[in-house]
């Protein structure tokens, strides 16, 4: 039986999916980056740094933003520390429906993005990632995993975790 948590999952995953593949069309027709978009997921996303780098290069509409936003487990005033941006500025963005995030940002949202994508697919569930990201970990100095992501150093020293975790590593 699916629950209510894991329905709403599923129709924000599909609407990113779907912003994506727009997006990744977008980049194609600006670009010389040929990508197969019929079937691109937001994971699949993820794998091909080649087009992470011209999606940085190019900026991150508002509108994936939102839909990105919506499956990470981070609040508006976490996504505006993130960003070194106020959160007042990403509310005004929020209505400027052609705003793309400068390149700084965009691989900000990209980094943090990937690091959820992958904290889900090694936890059982969001709830338990989740709690994961807000627990001080021995391993990352007693940090929480989400201090730690501020930067890309500390992005890597989590995604390095995740994948100690992944195969069963544990300090």
């Amino acid at each position: 039986m699916i629950t209510e948590e894991q329905k709403k999952s599923n129709i924000e995953l599909t609407a990113v999916n779907k912003a994506i593949k727009v997006y990744v069309r977008k980049i194609e027709k600006s670009n010389d980056v040929h990508v197969r978009t019929d079937n691109i997921t937001y994971s699949d996303f993820f794998d091909n740094k080649m087009l992470i780098i011209k999606a940085i290069r190019k900026g991150m509409p508002y509108e994936l933003f939102s839909k990105i936003k919506d499956i990470t487990p981070f609040s508006e005033d976490d996504w505006a520390e993130y960003l070194n941006l106020s959160k007042k500025t990403l509310q005004r963005h929020r209505n400027d429906a052609d705003y793309l995030f400068k390149p700084i940002h965009t691989e900000k949202i990209i980094e943090l993005a990937e690091v959820t994508n992958f904290g889900k697919e090694v936890f059982d569930s969001s709830e338990q990632f989740y709690l994961w990201l807000n627990t001080p970990s021995f391993a990352l100095g007693n940090l929480k995993p989400a201090e730690l992501l501020k930067d890309s150093y500390g992005k890597e020293l989590v995604m390095a975790e995740l994948n100690r975790i992944d195969h069963g590593i544990f300090v």
